[in-house]
This record gives C-alpha cells, sequence and structure tokens, in this order.
C-alpha cells in the first residue's frame, strides 16, 4: 500500500512518538516530502518496453532513469472509485466494499494522508478524487446495480475520435491543467516555506476519455479527444491493432463487456488505430503533466528533497479484446504505472515483483505465450487451477462476497424502484441504455420481475407486507 513505500523512505517520521514530541518534530524536519500524482486510466504497460515506444513519455522516461519502476503493478479493482478507495484505505475492495462508482468510502474515512497529517506532515491535494460514496449518476447505479439481470441493455456510446487541427494546441483537458497550475502555484507560494515536509496530491482525469455529445443521461465516456500537438508524439506506424475473438466465440462475460461498451458492431482498422492513437496521445498529455510538477520541484530546489510517485486507478482497454474503457481484469485495463524517485529510491532500477496498489497481487501468472490473452489455461491445468483457488480461498470466502454484491445490487435497485415509484420504467427510459430499452420495455420490465421474485430480499419481502 502506498503508506508502507513511503515509510520505507520515510521510517523515522511514520514512527515517530506522539504527536508534539521534541523527538518527532526533529524526525519528520529530517523526512522527505512526498509528491503523489495519479491519473485515470493509464496503461502501465507504457511505462517499459516495448509499450514505450509508441509514444513519447519523457518525464515518465526520466522517473525511470531516476528512480524505480515496477514492471508489474495492477490495480485492485478496474473501475475509478472502487480503486481510488483501495488506494486510499490501504484495503482490498472486499474489506471497503466499494462495488462500482457510486459505492466507496465513507467521507470522514481516515486516509493515508489523514495518517501522514497525524506524524507531522503539511497535506494538500488538488484534482480528481472520487474514492467516496454519493458520486456518479443515475445511470451508473442502476446500471451497476441490475447486472445480474437478464437482458442486454447499451451503457455506452460508440468510441469515437474527436481531433483538434491545430499543432500549437498543448492544453487540451483545461480542467487537469488548472489543477496542475493551482499545484505548482501551492508549491512556490505556501511549500517552498514550510519547516516541516509536505505531502502533495495531484488528481488527473487525463487519460480516461472524454464525455460524448449523445443523447441521455451522461450518455458515457467514450471520445478520444486529442489535438496536432500531441498526436505528433505518436508513433502511428508502431500502434498495433489487437486481434479479436469472433463474437460467437467471445466468453459471456467478455460479450456481455462488449455489448454494454457498444462495441459489438463493425469497426474499420482505421478506426481501430485512430482510437488507440488518440488515447496515446492523451497519454502524452498526462505525461506533460506530470513534468511540470517535476520541473517545479526542480526549479525550486525541492527534488533532491522529495519522493515523487506517480501510478494511475486503472488502465485503458483500447479497443482490446473489442472494448474500450476499464472493467476488466484483461493487461489493458488492470495493469498500471507504478514509479518512485527521491531520497532513498534507487535509481534505473526495474522492479518485476507483482504489486497492486494496496498490496502484492499475488495470483497474476505470466501469459508471454499467449500475449493478446485469448487462451484460457485454466482447464488445461486444472491442479494449478485448484491450488489457487485454495490459497484465494484462505483469504477471501469469495462466494460469500459474491453473494453480498448480488445482494447489495438488488437492495439498492428495490429501495431505487420504490422511491420512483410505478413510473420507473419511464425513468429508465430515458437513461444512457435508453436506445435499447425504448424498443421493448415490456421485456426489460420482465426480466427485472424475475429477477427480484428469483432472489427476494430482506427489502422486497418486507414491502409485500407493508
Amino acid at each position: 500500500m502506498l503508506l508502507l513505500w513511503v515509510s520505507v523512505v520515510a521510517a523515522s517520521a511514520l514512527a515517530a512518538p506522539a504527536p508534539g514530541t521534541r523527538e518527532q518534530k526533529l524526525q519528520v524536519a529530517q523526512a522527505p516530502n512526498v509528491v503523489l500524482v495519479a491519473s485515470d486510466s493509464f496503461d502501465g504497460r507504457l511505462t517499459f518496453q516495448p509499450g514505450s515506444r509508441v509514444v513519447k513519455l519523457p518525464f515518465i522516461n526520466f522517473m525511470k532513469a531516476h528512480g524505480t519502476t515496477f514492471l508489474n503493478a495492477y490495480t485492485n479493482s478496474p473501475i475509478c472509485c472502487p480503486s481510488r478507495a483501495a488506494m486510499w484505505s490501504g484495503l482490498f475492495t472486499h474489506l471497503t466494499e466499494s462495488w462500482n462508482n457510486f459505492k466507496g468510502l465513507d467521507p470522514n474515512y481516515t486516509t493515508w494522508m489523514d495518517v501522514m497529517e497525524k506524524h507531522g506532515y503539511q497535506t494538500q491535494q488538488f484534482g480528481k478524487l472520487d474514492y467516496t460514496s454519493g458520486h456518479h449518476s443515475v445511470s451508473n447505479r442502476v446500471e451497476a446495480w441490475t447486472r445480474d439481470v437478464a437482458f442486454l441493455l447499451r451503457q455506452e456510446g460508440r468510441p469515437v475520435v474527436n481531433l483538434i487541427p491545430d499543432k500549437n494546441r498543448r492544453r487540451v483537458m483545461e480542467r487537469d491543467w488548472q489543477n496542475t497550475d493551482r499545484a505548482i502555484d501551492w508549491l512556490r507560494q505556501e511549500a517552498i516555506n514550510y519547516t516541516k515536509p509536505f505531502v502533495l496530491y495531484l488528481g488527473l482525469n487525463l487519460p480516461h476519455p472524454y464525455p460524448s455529445p449523445s443523447s441521455g443521461e451522461n450518455f458515457g465516456s467514450s471520445t478520444f479527444h486529442t489535438s496536432l500537438y500531441w498526436l505528433a508524439k505518436v508513433a502511428y506506424d508502431a500502434i498495433k491493432i489487437p486481434k479479436w475473438s469472433a463474437l460467437s466465440e467471445m466468453h459471456p462475460v467478455d460479450y456481455y463487456s462488449s455489448y454494454t461498451k457498444n462495441c459489438t458492431g463493425n469497426f474499420t482498422e482505421m478506426e481501430i488505430k485512430n482510437i488507440r492513437a488518440f488515447y496515446y496521445a492523451m497519454c502524452a498529455e498526462t505525461d506533460a503533466m506530470l513534468g511540470e510538477i517535476i520541473l517545479a520541484l526542480r526549479k525550486l530546489d525541492l527534488l533532491q528533497k522529495t519522493i515523487v510517485i506517480y501510478t494511475s486507478d486503472h488502465g485503458e482497454m483500447a479497443m482490446e479484446h473489442r472494448q474500450f474503457y476499464k472493467m476488466s481484469m484483461y493487461e489493458a485495463s488492470a495493469h498500471v504505472p507504478l514509479l518512485m524517485m527521491g531520497p532513498g529510491i534507487k535509481v534505473n532500477l526495474q522492479v518485476p515483483n507483482f504489486v497492486s496498489l494496496v498490496d502484492i497481487y499475488p495470483t497474476m501468472l505470466d501469459l508471454s505465450s499467449d500475449p493478446d490473452e485469448l487462451t484460457n489455461i485454466a482447464t488445461e491445468f486444472p491442479e494449478i487451477t485448484y491450488s489457487l483457488d485454495q490459497k484465494l480461498r484462505s483469504i477471501i470466502n469469495y462466494p460469500k462476497v459474491s453473494a453480498s454484491v448480488h445482494q447489495y445490487n438488488r437492495e439498492q435497485f428495490i429501495k431505487w424502484k420504490q422511491s420512483i415509484g410505478q413510473n420507473y420504467s419511464a425513468v429508465i427510459a430515458h437513461l444512457r441504455w435508453h436506445q435499447d430499452w425504448q424498443k421493448a420495455p415490456w421485456e426489460y420490465e420482465k426480466a427485472i420481475r424475475q429477477w427480484l421474485s428469483a432472489h427476494p430480499s430482506p427489502i422486497a419481502v418486507e414491502s409485500r407486507h407493508i
């Protein structure tokens, strides 16, 4: 977990006696600063070869040369809020019970940054956090709760690209640049004057796809948007067209993901290549913001006194496995960047150990003979599969956790349905999946009734007696 990584090089501060003592003040004063830059949807494979050949990432390369790169870092849940809840709490997802983008940590939960502050650090945060409960749209909530229902509904707009034809347009994601500016101003105006170490967090939205202009409530984020300035950083000829299984041969989970992400239609190779190129260009813009922080630290003579960490909440499929977005444990979605540099951190070191935003990721396998991850080898090695299953069960009773997720989904949907009343179907008909729902609403209503009657929850049973 992040607190453990930081404690390796700042142990004197974190192991200090009660706040306010003379010994603690002396130890904290000698501890390094910490800057954590966390982006959204950055494919961790781009931080090492051969992935890094496709786009110029000078500041990630700077961190690689002057620090340590974790080659096998993974998200604990490839969705924004659950992954961030895990990172900020230091707890696995089955402990945070953050199952979707609506369910995260309690707003008053003690995070790693709170712990750092209690041990004498000055703390500041800018930009995207997204680890507490209650955010995102009604569509996000209803879609998550009804994933057990036997229907398929498109939840996203078809992935598309949108180009700003300006070779000089550097600031495309203006909100991220504004938060980067705010962080740099804070370093210049406040942090430079502190007599005790500081922790700075900068959360970026890039390279997350942009909201699509289609109709419906928050109809997905399916637009890959950049300018000619950033597109020039991409080696177009090096972009790989991913292999796809035929729709008829796809695993049901993969087919569900492709369908709900609106990716089951026909795509030309040019469309696929452009989506990937634009995504890489968005990664280059992300790298530039990371660079602005590094340059500011160096200019202020703080770089040699500061641990800099760069990571992301999850990756981006970018049309691998006929999908975009995340929500998958395939490499593109689950592999995240993790780089560290600063005092006490070894330089130009690449660590192959499996780690995650919380801790070591012990069950990840090496799929080098199947780089496209198209072969299910579980059935070929039943002994290994059984052994890994037993190890997993010794850590977590996952059937019980799965059952609790299904129970949570039903109860939350019932509460929402009861709050809407008999008109709930009309409300759903205007959510992001409206195009499919409006074709045959009675069929989908029937599927919901069958789902709820097959798995009655305490709320449903109680409501029958009211």
